[in-house]
């Protein structure tokens, strides 16, 4: 029986400096410090083109979407760092997400990459609303695909100065957030991943 989660984390975000990307940083420390074994992946390594129906149905799901299907489903769990743009989603993560949920399996078998999966979400913005809305519009989208998306979540505002030179947030209340999300992920990860085991 595995004993130590794996949970992956990524950033909806490819720009240098993204604060996804930042919070996606202090993800990555704050569930390794909790016990957890983390996987910390870029969405640039897996280019999809938007989802196209016509093109699946010539050419298949996308080599990139099957694999990155394969790394959800190995994992116990998942956190998406997501920025807003115009008040939701970023097209990057709505695509990714929708790709990969058309892939149901490869070569080494069955592929669930979201049913009951335990999620958690970060959002970050420069303004005082924290990509809240993005927030609350990923959430909604992933409960509709059967992900088991935990309730603590960390949203950023004013992010263009909550970091300080190390990467951390400055604010205790987001430090407090984030450990508050990674013990709670962990612990629906392991109960999960050892009632899948059993």
């Amino acid at each position: 029986m595995r004993v130590t989660p794996r949970i992956l984390v990524f950033a909806g975000s490819l720009r240098t400096g993204a604060y996804s990307g930042k919070t996606a940083d202090i993800a990555q420390k704050v569930l390794a410090q909790n016990g957890a074994e983390v996987t910390r992946i870029s969405l640039g390594d897996y280019p999809l083109p938007l989802v196209d129906q016509d093109l699946e149905k010539e050419k298949g799901v996308p080599a990139n979407a099957v694999k990155l299907a394969r790394i959800f489903t190995d994992h116990d769990g998942i956190v998406i760092c997501t920025p807003e743009y115009n008040g939701s989603i970023p097209p990057l993560v709505k695509n990714t997400i929708d790709w990969v949920s058309r892939a149901h399996s490869d070569k080494t078998g069955k592929l669930k990459p979201y049913s009951d999966k335990p999620m958690a979400i970060c959002s970050s913005s420069d303004g005082h609303f924290a990509g809240i809305r993005s927030a609350s519009h990923l959430r909604a989208v992933l409960a509709h695909i059967q992900a088991d998306v935990i309730a603590p979540q960390v949203s950023v505002p004013s992010a263009g100065e909550a970091f300080d030179e190390g990467g951390n947030f400055k604010e205790e209340r987001l430090r407090k957030s984030m450990d508050r999300l990674a013990k709670a992920l962990i612990e629906r990860a392991s109960m999960m991943s050892m009632r899948t085991e059993a």
